[in-house]
């Protein structure tokens, strides 16, 4: 890989759930991180830097345009499915698995539960482990961890909250939205 691709660009973007930062390699869109303040900023900043051997540059108008742009159209209203390139590297083995198989089988305005999820990756009774890989997951909302619930109908857990994953999802109509 050249030196560019090992390039990180990130940018925090203000959204209905709260400020986001996102980041790109050459690869493609390499996190979404909710709730971005100064102090969860840096953390995050850190991680990356550790996981990716790149210093992250900000920079919200090179790798980051198109995917501020869709994250915009998708909070309000008009975009359904992502179209973005992703770069997978900060997930792999089973947890990339379950994400890839998310992120296609699971469109706009469903949900599965996690025990189903586990099924259609070969893993009949590994709901706990896509548990897991929910929790794992890098890039939510373009992966839409959230489109993910408990089989008798509870939300499950949520990295970015269970109000935010509320919010997800009267979004896309699968629950009401809030009265307030």
């Amino acid at each position: 890989m050249d030196s560019n691709a090992q390039s990180v660009e990130w940018a925090v973007v203000g959204s209905d759930i709260g400020p986001l930062l996102l980041a790109a390699t050459g690869e493609g869109l390499v996190t979404v991180v909710f709730h971005a303040t100064t102090g969860r900023r840096e953390t995050a900043l850190r991680q990356l830097k550790g996981r990716l051997g790149a210093e992250p540059v900000e920079d919200p108008a090179g790798r980051l345009a198109e995917p501020i742009r869709q994250l915009a159209a998708f909070f309000d209203g008009t975009l359904r499915e992502f179209e973005l390139p992703l770069d997978w590297s900060l997930s792999g083995g089973f947890n990339r698995q379950v994400l890839r198989e998310l992120a296609a089988g699971v469109p706009y305005g469903t949900v599965v539960g996690y025990g189903d999820l586990a099924d259609r990756v070969g893993s009949p009774g590994a709901a706990q482990a896509v548990g897991a890989a929910m929790g794992s997951n890098p890039l939510p909302i373009v992966v839409p961890c959230h489109r993910v619930v408990e089989s008798g109908g509870g939300l499950g857990g949520f990295g970015g909250g269970l109000e935010t994953k509320r919010q997800l999802l009267a979004l896309e109509g699968v629950l009401p939205a809030p009265l307030f």
